[in-house]
């Protein structure tokens, strides 16, 4: 057997999420957070937007959770074990948790959550779980899963944000989409869901009940929302509130703050989900069903002026459908085409000749609305210096910026779009974070964040499908290399630049970087030093 039985290396976890701990931790006080735009819902289980996974993975918890090295670390399971052939995997959990509503918390809830929930409404838990064949729960506290094939990918995805356990007695029988959960969540964790007054802010306040004794520290998360960009800046230097992840500050004002003795910044807290932004093309309709212009739109776009002049340096240009931190595991292809350093406008312009776009009297070859994440100031300058930069070759824009339910309606749930700027999750590994961009059966309508484009190509698929399971690392490398080479010449999405988050916080926050998830992490060890 490969023994992962980690009872005896809890002590070594502790360790590892606990090396500030050399300090007093002090009970008390509120943590007043910037989650940025409002959130549609509190639903982590069917959505993966990012201002929900800020406020639920203080609420709901995983399976594991993940060291600042991307190591699995106990949280709901205290310990797991995998059989030698990889198609068992046998979760230990935790004695004694309850959910917040007073009920236990068992492998009942595992088995719910999984084949429920999970691998049926959330974006990604259909290819994180997609080998799972079957859950025995032989008692309340051992959940046993049984795979087809397997899936090593699948023990990065353990989270409270990726695969939050969520409560059998509440969901059972329920629309999971439009559950009364949904928005009052009830979960294991540190903090308890107490109010959300819409357009103002979401409170948790601390589970006096919760399983891990002596923690949380925090007595109350208090999520705010605050739309004006410069207003955010003002009440995080004031101290009004003290924590903004995800760009909440805009990277100019960051850099000025970040000279304050009262302010912290890091990039820490990012690297388990590997964020890219992007360009989401529907290649059903036109002109975008036709490969050329999305090449094109690629040719012309100089993404290290993106980096420079919108994210002041934070970032690397895209160079593949694949980030280039899959380097370490040999599965980022370097020299894809139609990927340039930096923009080639005459071979876009030839492109867009040979396929027929020919410029009208005004020198306009096609016209098409761009609709905008709608997460704030620097995606609104993105889409301001696409429109000015496809205008060279004769592609004229009208950017639409909207509320983020209708934005995620538009583009996921009726398709009512021609481009998108949005930003992914390329996570540990492709199958969980890249997979369901271009694979036929990621097209799943009303699903956030699969393959809006509905891009169909068999070979692809087939390809996806072997390298998910191939376990030699030389021929999944070379599976990965063929797969970006068909994206390269397809295009159906195209990547502009890998992303580095700024987190910005009061110095007096401590404990708030210790789980690999960040900003996505519980809080549960967070405290004020003051």
């Amino acid at each position: 057997m490969i023994k992962k039985w980690i009872s005896s290396a809890v002590v070594a976890a502790t360790s590892i999420l606990g090396t500030t701990f050399a300090q007093a931790e002090k009970e008390g006080g509120t943590l007043v957070m910037i989650v940025q735009p409002e959130p549609p819902s509190l639903a982590s289980f069917v959505s993966t937007s990012g201002p929900i996974g800020l406020m639920a993975p203080k609420i709901y918890e995983g399976l594991l959770d993940y060291d600042k090295d991307l190591k699995a670390v106990p949280a709901l399971a205290k310990s797991w074990d995998v059989s030698e052939d990889g198609k068992t995997v046998t979760f230990n959990l935790n004695k004694g948790v309850k959910w917040h509503d007073g009920e236990p918390f068992t492998s009942a809830d595992v088995q719910f959550s999984i084949m429920n929930v999970l691998s049926k409404v959330h974006p990604r838990g259909p290819n994180s779980f997609k080998e799972v064949t079957s859950i025995d729960t032989p008692d309340d506290h051992t959940a046993v899963f049984n795979l087809a094939n397997p899936a090593p990918y699948m023990m990065r995805a353990l989270s409270a944000y990726e695969s939050p356990m969520v409560p059998k007695h509440l969901l059972e029988g329920q629309d999971i989409k439009s559950s009364d959960i949904a928005n009052k969540p009830v979960g294991t964790g540190p903090f308890k869901f107490v109010e959300w007054k819409k357009g103002q802010y979401i409170r948790l306040d601390k589970n006096e009940d919760y399983w891990k004794e002596g923690l949380p520290y925090l007595d109350r998360i208090v999520g705010r929302f605050i739309p004006d960009a410069s207003t955010r800046t003002a009440a995080m230097e004031n101290g009004e509130v003290h924590y903004g992840a995800y760009g909440a500050i805009p990277n100019v004002d960051v850099v000025r703050l970040r000279e304050l003795d009262s302010i912290g910044v890091t990039t820490d807290g990012y690297a388990m989900i590997n964020p890219v932004s992007l360009i989401e093309f529907n290649t059903t309709v036109e002109p975008f069903n036709n490969p050329a212009i999305r090449k094109a739109i690629s040719l012309t776009l100089d993404r290290q002026f993106l980096i420079d002049n919108i994210w002041f340096g934070y970032g690397k240009p895209a160079t593949s459908a694949l980030s280039s931190s899959y380097s370490a595991t040999g599965l980022y292809a370097e020299g894809m085409p139609n990927y340039p350093g930096r923009p080639n406008v005459e071979a876009a312009n030839k492109l867009l000749d040979e396929a027929g776009f020919k410029p009208d009297a005004d020198g306009v070859r096609a016209k098409a609305t761009l609709d905008l994440i709608p997460y704030g100031e620097d995606w609104r300058r993105t889409g301001e210096y696409m429109k000015q930069a496809l205008g060279d070759v004769g592609i004229e824009l009208d950017l639409r910026y909207e509320d983020v339910p209708s934005w995620l309606k538009r583009v996921y749930a009726d398709y009512d779009f021609g481009m998108n700027v949005n930003y992914f999750y390329q996570l540990p590994d492709p199958v969980l974070g890249v997979h369901r961009h271009y694979s036929s059966d990621q097209i799943r309508q009303g699903t956030h964040f699969v393959n809006s484009s509905r891009y169909k190509n068999p070979k692809l698929d087939g390809l996806m499908a072997d390298a998910s399971k191939e376990p030699d690392a030389k021929k999944r490398s070379a599976a990965y290399k063929e797969i970006q080479e068909i994206l390269a010449d397809d295009m159906p999405v195209v990547n502009l630049h890998e992303m580095k988050f700024l987190t910005v916080f009061n110095s007096k926050l401590k404990g708030h970087e210790l789980s690999g998830l960040g900003a996505y992490g519980s809080f549960e060890r967070t405290w004020f030093d003051e």
